[in-house]
């Protein structure tokens, strides 16, 4: 079910439905996440015969190789001055463009720290610093790129802005709850509705200490983001090639044919990550003694992103692992449920895990390697757990990534009737 997923989000296969027309100009092709390469090679592949150029950006192992577009890899979750070179230059290309040219951008998760192009009078390292602020914090993926985006000198809308008077056609692979494109890489090709106001309601929120020049920057609130309506956005246009529902139903399909009834919960999911795995568990346990609220064999499917307030810890592992022990520790070792949880771009946080799966002795497993999961949970240390009893799901990069994939089975334990 997990392979069905990502392969619903293989640019390979979808990206070529939806291309714009030829245009009678130049093509400028650029892009940013860690899907941005194996796109570009995929629109490559779509248009053979089509002359273009243009740079992507992507994370560090996920290049793939392309013969008209450069593909350049920086660093992931928190940006360097590969990301910032690239963005730069991605910035750059899109100038002095015509009516006639065609702009298209390869959007996918991780773009916003890919491109970490400070605002004037910030620095790389003052990003970096807001970021690991931002990852530590518990914000929301879409707090986070709220505050991304005024900071930077190329998201929130600025770099379809940029392109003006060139028409602006985005392809992108959602990664985000609800597939807000404003909240995808922070919107570097869309209006934002957002403003300093509200980044900087989210700083107080969480009490994030920031350097002396990005508070500045936001209290001065100078240089806002393009809105809804501004008219060097009139020609950018955004196609959603990818989904999690999408992605989420093509699991479902494949539960079908397994024997298992799927529900899919939502795409949606978020709040913190052990408390999501106690609510999943809670569902799975209530199919399982009550048939509600629907009969075993099933699976229960679930998408979004939950997070991880660490308060000081350092932690080994990443949300999917959490949220897998939370439901874990809660079933206490129901003999009937199983679960694999994931990141659909092949790396589940701090390690170079996707996730991992539960079964009914994994408790007991871990206990006989030594390590109490109740404690590591209560440390952030998912990823202690998984890997002592041999269940972390490692697939390595999947060159997409349409965000976190959970799967509980709930068997029948009664049989036939």
């Amino acid at each position: 079910m997990f392979e069905a997923a990502v392969r619903s989000a293989d640019p390979h296969t979808i990206l070529k439905d939806h291309l714009p027309e030829v245009p009678t100009g130049r093509v400028v092709v650029v892009g940013a996440g860690k899907s941005a390469a194996v796109m570009a090679a995929a629109l490559e592949e779509a248009w053979p015969a089509v002359p273009m150029q243009g740079l992507v950006v992507t994370r560090y192992g996920h290049a793939v190789q392309t013969a008209r577009i450069e593909v350049i890899e920086a660093s992931h979750p928190v940006p360097d001055a590969a990301g910032e070179r690239a963005a730069a230059r991605i910035l750059d290309s899109v100038q002095g463009l015509t009516t006639d040219d065609l702009v298209i951008a390869l959007i996918s998760g991780g773009g916003s720290a890919l491109m970490p192009l400070a605002a004037e009078g910030l620095t790389l390292a003052d990003k970096q610093a807001v970021n690991r602020a931002l990852l530590a914090c518990g914000a929301t993926i879409n707090e986070m790129n709220i505050v991304r985006r005024h900071l930077s000198a190329i998201k929130g809308g600025r770099l379809a802005a940029a392109a003006h008077p060139a028409r602006v056609v985005t392809l992108a692979i959602s990664d985000v709850p609800g597939d807000d494109p404003a909240a995808i890489a922070s919107g570097p090709t869309v209006p934002d509705p957002s403003s300093f106001h509200d980044a900087r309601a989210i700083v107080a929120r969480y009490s994030i200490d920031l350097p002396a020049p990005v508070r500045a920057h936001l209290d001065a609130a100078e240089d806002e983001s393009p809105k809804p309506g501004d008219p060097r956005l009139a020609r950018a246009e955004y196609r959603m090639i990818a989904t999690p529902l999408m992605a989420l139903q093509a699991a479902a399909r494949e539960a079908e044919a397994l024997g298992l009834t799927p529900l899919i919960l939502g795409d949606a999911l978020e709040g913190e990550a052990c408390e999501a795995g106690t609510l999943l568990a809670g569902i799975a346990r209530s199919v399982a003694a009550h048939g509600q609220p629907l009969r075993a064999p099933a699976v229960l499917l679930s998408g979004g992103e939950t997070t991880v307030t660490l308060g000081g810890a350092q932690g080994a592992g990443g949300r999917n692992g959490e949220t897998l022990l939370g439901l874990a520790v809660s079933l206490a070792g129901h003999p009937g449920i199983w679960a694999l949880m994931a990141d659909t771009d092949g790396i589940d946080g701090s390690e170079s895990n996707a996730g991992a799966v539960v079964a009914p002795n994994t408790l007991a497993s871990s206990r006989g390697a030594g390590i109490d999961p109740i404690a590591a949970l209560m440390a952030h240390r998912s990823h202690d757990v998984f890997q002592a009893v041999g269940d972390l799901v490692v697939t390595g990069p999947t060159l997409t990534n349409v965000n976190d994939f959970r799967a509980v089975i709930v068997g029948d334990l009664a049989g036939p009737a």
